[in-house]
């Protein structure tokens, strides 16, 4: 790995990622004595306007005055006292701080973070807040250095780890990772970086004293407190007052998983700070507008998921904010909700969320304040955007062995290993069934035909075979079901993919037990990523190199394969159910990813065969299992 010699600094300074507490405190008193014009300033910048997002009012004609990356003076223009190496003049422009994710998978955009950065620097994300138990699903013992390298290794964008409170995401699932009170124990008290405790999703193993993981989430739940660091929610479905309560009395400090203004004023009553998603952030705000909501400092915007594909044609936090606005917001709040009040919920304003002295030296300059026309963006003291080109240096990362082999499967995998044998002397089986996104109580049930002693699909009822294949052991361990209203009609198909929310085992689902051996055997050579075959063929592929999630090579080169993937599969017939909500339908190809989801609301999933699911059909709530078939 490289980066520029000399990286912005004119004054020595030590290590300037607030990796600990005494390189801090050696970087604190420099700027103290920058501020009083003792020590020479490296940089000025002069802009017409300047949001101050502590009282939400604007000042004319300001500078701000840079040492090394951090600010260290802020006021009107011709008033600082000492020297400065360098002075720039954006009169013509208003500066806002630099924008932050309070809640985001970086893993989701399948880019690595350098060219996620790169990415989303010029659509003003400055910093995030890293929601990780992706990755550390996949690495858990590689985790923070895996979010640590590309800071290092000279990227301008800030990213805070919050380790994934959901590794494993149940006690049903194994491999990569498993974090607990000294795992959480040691990176908070270690690194200055880390906010807190990554969205707490199993709901149930935290109120349930029987429930397998309940001393490991408490275990990372008390390592968080003791280390004063925030403890991140996810109550998705939850719209009961008492479960509501629970939550917040069990110490969950918010949820982004909200769909109506009144779920969301149920929650914000009872103290949960409420990160809104673009798909029903317009919803809330209209709503809770009409209610004669006033104060918003409880909330933010947050991208949680969101493609580079879907990035370039969207946009990043800059999308979430214009929604807002849309919504009826004023500029002023619409960026506090991506600036100050995330940073205060994740206690991160000594270093983000405000253009003050001490914090990085990011600036999102706006050439319309109507539009949010962003005209440059600045991080660590420099210009690293020009309208929507990224102007920086993207630093060269040899991503090691640890990141680049996470698909471990020893051997081939072939038809016998997703064939589902019948009972003995049966015509005629009962099938569990599931289907994406499905919360109910109960698993769907349908009587299958048998042929030559192995249960059979049936298309003309919208009935395919889904797999998970465990992706860690080596052994490539399989878990097979018949799945109702997804993967592919037309005879001999199979699509895989290597990301599979949350623990990220490889998913496969087709219409022949040859065509998804072919698929995870395509994803084990590429080492992760989405293949799609037919006919014996592979038709198409999309790399995920680093972790099977992310792709370590520019945006437009990842969208480029994913097209290919898109123009492939509409060769492809594919199952639906009219009946089922539209919202909820998981497409070709990403949401069906999502549709692996182990967390609470779910009930009955499969997940790769353990010890206490063995042919990996359970529900979650409650430890029940099941056979496939009978």
């Amino acid at each position: 790995m490289y980066f520029e010699t000399g990286y912005f600094v004119t004054t020595p300074l030590p290590d300037d990622l607030i990796v600990n507490a005494k390189d801090e405190v050696e970087i604190r008193k420099h700027l103290a004595l920058v501020a009083l014009g003792k020590k020479p300033a490296d940089r000025a910048v002069r802009v017409g306007r300047l949001l101050d997002t502590y009282g939400r009012n604007w000042h004319e004609d300001q500078e701000i005055v840079i040492s090394g990356r951090r600010i260290a003076w802020v006021g009107p223009a011709g008033a600082y006292p000492g020297e400065v190496a360098e002075r720039v003049d954006r009169r013509q422009f208003s500066a806002v701080p630099g924008f932050g994710e309070v809640h985001k998978h970086i893993e989701s955009s399948h880019l690595t973070p350098e060219w996620e950065a790169a990415l989303v620097l010029p659509h003003g994300c400055t910093w995030t807040c890293e929601a990780s138990h992706e990755f550390s699903n996949v690495n858990g013992p590689k985790n923070l250095e895996f979010w640590l390298t590309a800071r290092r290794a000279g990227s301008p964008a800030k990213i805070f780890p919050l380790p994934g409170s959901a590794v494993p995401p149940t006690a049903y699932e194994w491999g990569g990772g498993h974090f607990g009170f000294a795992e959480q124990n040691e990176f908070l008290r270690d690194h200055l970086l880390v906010a807190g405790l990554d969205e707490v999703m199993d709901w149930p193993a935290v109120w349930n004293p029987e429930n397998p993981s309940h001393e490991r989430l408490w275990g990372m739940i008390e390592a968080t407190f003791a280390q004063r660091g925030v403890v991140e929610g996810h109550a998705a479905g939850m719209r009961d007052i008492n479960d509501i309560n629970a939550f917040a009395g069990a110490g969950m400090a918010s949820d982004h998983e909200a769909w109506t203004p009144e779920e969301v004023a149920d929650k914000l009553r009872r103290g949960l700070f409420m990160e809104l998603r673009p798909h029903s952030l317009k919803d809330i705000i209209t709503g809770l507008l009409a209610q004669g909501q006033q104060d918003w400092s409880n909330f933010a915007l947050c991208t949680d998921d969101r493609s580079a594909s879907d990035t370039m044609k969207l946009g990043a936090t800059d999308h979430n904010v214009r929604l807002a606005m849309e919504a009826g917001l004023p500029l002023e709040i619409a960026v506090q909700l991506v600036t100050i009040n995330p940073a205060r919920h994740m206690r991160l304003t000594p270093w983000v969320g405000s253009i003050a002295p001490g914090r990085f030296a990011d600036l999102v300059l706006l050439d319309d304040e109507k539009t949010l026309g962003i005209a440059e963006v600045w991080a660590d003291g420099k210009q690293v955007s020009s309208g929507n080109t990224y102007t920086a240096l993207v630093p060269k990362i040899d991503w090691p062995e640890w990141a680049t082999s996470s698909v471990n499967i020893q051997r081939k995998l072939t038809a016998e290993d997703f064939a589902i044998a019948a009972p003995a002397d049966r015509k005629s089986v009962n099938a569990a069934l599931l289907r994406p996104f499905h919360w109910h109580d109960e698993f769907i049930t349908a009587e299958l035909p048998v042929v030559d002693g192995l249960v059979q699909r049936d298309s003309e009822r919208n009935i395919t075979k889904f797999a998970i294949v465990d992706r860690f052991s080596g052994e490539g361990k399989t878990a097979k079901m018949f799945w109702l209203g997804t993967g592919p009609k037309t005879p001999d198909t199979a699509l895989a993919c290597s990301m599979g929310h949350d623990k990220h085992n490889i998913w496969v689902v087709g219409s022949s037990d040859e065509a998804m051996a072919l698929a995870v055997n395509t994803l084990n050579e590429i080492q992760g990523g989405w293949a799609l075959v037919s006919g014996g063929k592979v038709l198409a592929t999309v790399r995920y190199e680093v972790g099977g999630l992310m792709a370590c090579r520019p945006a437009p080169e990842l969208d480029k394969e994913m097209v290919e993937l898109y123009r492939q599969g509409e060769t492809i017939e594919w199952m639906y159910e009219p009946t089922f909500s539209p919202r909820w339908w998981p497409g070709f190809p990403e949401r069906l990813a999502f549709a692996t989801l182990t967390c609470s609301p779910w009930r009955w999933v499969l997940v790769a065969p353990s010890p206490l699911a063995p042919d990996g059909f359970v529900n979650v709530s409650n430890g029940e299992t099941h056979p496939i078939v009978w």
